[in-house]
C-alpha cells in the first residue's frame, strides 16, 4: 500500500480502517493501534515504528498506548483522524503539521457520507458586536 499526502489516499485509508475494524472483530482481536499497524504493514510494523506512531497520536494532550482499544471510526473519528495523520507523517517522514488536514477531513466525509463532517481545523468566524 502506497501512502500519499492527498485526498484520494486518505479516502482509502478511512475505508481500510473500517474494514480492518470489522476484520479484527471477526477474529475476536482488539481494535487498537498496534493491531491495525500489524495488519497494514506486517513486518514493517516494528516496535519502534509502532512507538513513533503512538507518540504522535496525542488527542487532547492524552498520550495513547498502542494496546488501547479504539472506538469505531464512523462514530468517534477524532482519535482515528490523529492516527491516520500520524501514520502518514511517519511513513512519509513529514512533520505532523505538513499532513493535509483539509484533505483528511474531506476524505472522512466521502468515506462516511452519513456521518457528521470533520471540521476540527476550521477557523472560527469572529463575531463583531454592533
Amino acid at each position: 500500500m502506497e501512502i500519499k499526502n492527498e485526498k484520494a489516499c486518505f479516502v482509502q485509508l478511512w475505508l481500510r480502517l473500517e474494514r480492518t475494524r470489522q476484520m479484527l472483530a471477526g477474529q475476536y482481536k482488539r481494535f487498537c493501534i498496534r493491531n491495525v499497524l500489524k495488519v497494514w504493514f506486517g513486518q514493517l510494523a516494528t516496535d519502534d515504528f509502532i512507538w513513533e506512531v503512538c507518540h504522535n497520536v496525542a488527542v487532547n494532550d492524552e498520550q495513547v498506548c498502542g494496546n488501547d482499544a479504539l472506538p469505531p471510526p464512523s462514530l468517534y473519528p477524532r482519535k482515528h483522524r490523529e492516527l491516520l495523520r500520524a501514520i502518514v507523517s511517519v511513513r512519509l517522514g513529514l512533520s505532523m503539521r505538513r499532513v493535509d488536514l483539509k484533505a483528511l477531513d474531506a476524505a472522512y466525509s466521502e468515506a462516511f457520507p452519513n456521518s457528521t463532517a470533520l471540521n476540527i481545523s476550521k477557523k472560527k468566524k469572529s463575531v463583531k458586536s454592533v
